[in-house]
């Protein structure tokens, strides 16, 4: 499963590297990657919540504003 989320707050790198690390931390999420410029962060794997990625994504001290 692939899925996009829109994530609002963030500026550069260290912001990227905030959500993937919280992000690897959620169970069934396997490959995190992040676009700053863009707002948008993609996640790969099998069987993860989007509840979970909201958590992660909050824990780094942003905001999910959207998911696909």
């Amino acid at each position: 499963m692939v899925k996009n989320y829109q994530v609002a707050g963030m500026t550069c790198d260290h912001c990227a590297m905030s959500v993937t690390e919280e992000i690897n931390e959620v169970d069934g999420a396997t490959v995190v990657n992040v676009n700053v410029a863009d707002g948008l962060v993609t996640v790969s794997g099998e069987d993860f919540a989007d509840s979970d990625i909201a958590a992660a994504v909050k824990e780094a001290g942003f905001s999910l504003v959207d998911a696909d």
